[in-house]
């Protein structure tokens, strides 16, 4: 089949990057609960001059991220297929046959895994935690925790797997194509290094974060790497197998396990 025209996919990078624009709107709150001062820079600018300027990058930010992702997974079997079913009148994808409940289960019980392994790991690896959350009502932390849920599914997956790991497995193919001289669709052990390598940068992303709340030390290097990286290689399989519209779904419902279940049951938790 005839790969979209880039036009296509741009129009579909846009729709993305407008919904990325909105979850980085909604993620702010959290942002805000965890540290205000490092958010607004101490004060050195108005808050909504940096809503403004985050929005605005982002959508730019994701609309070259978003077309470049689509255009390279052509080459090699990665995308969004249901959109671009949906939008672009391409292809045969079908939601039924994506078995978008099953993604969303994987997704659960990913948080659940993290939940239990954080449970035997956090009191051998993490020092005491630097953010004060007693304050905040369970309610109202869930609530902000169901508003970066957007983020995490939307513009996390846009960047780690539409982009990154599509990246990678474009280079390795196209390495191996080189190398042997014949066209191939994308090979499981190159699918598997990239989601591996994806997976690992996606926890080395949420090291910033981590630090804010506990510092950073080997213990917790260790922590966010172990609990993200199961996440990232349970959302890069689905990218793979299922296309980026199920990595998305099961990364929300991860996170809403995660950031708005788990402080609406204790609302002093950290994660």
């Amino acid at each position: 089949m005839q790969a979209p025209r880039p036009r296509q996919d741009l129009r579909i990078a846009v729709l993305l990057a407008a919904g990325g624009a909105v979850a980085t709107l909604a993620v702010i709150p959290y942002l805000l609960q965890i540290d205000p001062a490092r958010m607004t820079g101490n004060g050195a600018i108005a808050l909504p001059a940096l809503v403004a300027i985050q929005a605005m990058s982002m959508f730019i930010v994701c609309t070259l991220l978003a077309w470049a992702g689509l255009r390279m997974g052509h080459r090699v079997g990665l995308g969004a297929p249901l959109l671009q079913h949906w939008v672009s009148r391409h292809g045969e994808a079908r939601l039924r046959e994506r078995r978008p409940w099953q993604a969303i289960g994987l997704g659960i019980a990913a948080a659940l895994a993290i939940l239990a392994l954080s449970r035997v790991v956090d009191p051998l690896l993490l020092p005491a935690t630097d953010v004060a959350m007693t304050d905040i009502a369970g309610a109202r932390s869930a609530l902000y925790g169901l508003m970066a849920s957007f983020y995490g599914g939307l513009v996390e997956e846009l960047q780690l797997r539409l982009f990154l790991m599509t990246l990678i497995a474009w280079a390795a193919s196209w390495v191996q194509r080189r190398r042997t001289g014949v066209e191939g669709t994308l090979s499981p052990r190159i699918a598997w290094i990239a989601i591996l390598v994806a997976a690992l940068l996606f926890a080395l992303g949420h090291l910033p974060t981590a630090s804010t709340v506990w510092g950073l030390d080997a213990g917790v290097v260790v922590r966010t790497l172990l609990l993200n990286g199961l996440g990232g290689v349970v959302f890069g399989w689905l990218y793979w197998r299922r296309g980026f519209e199920m990595a998305v779904a099961s990364h929300f419902a991860a996170d809403l396990v995660l950031h708005a279940l788990v402080p609406l049951l204790s609302p002093h938790s950290v994660l």
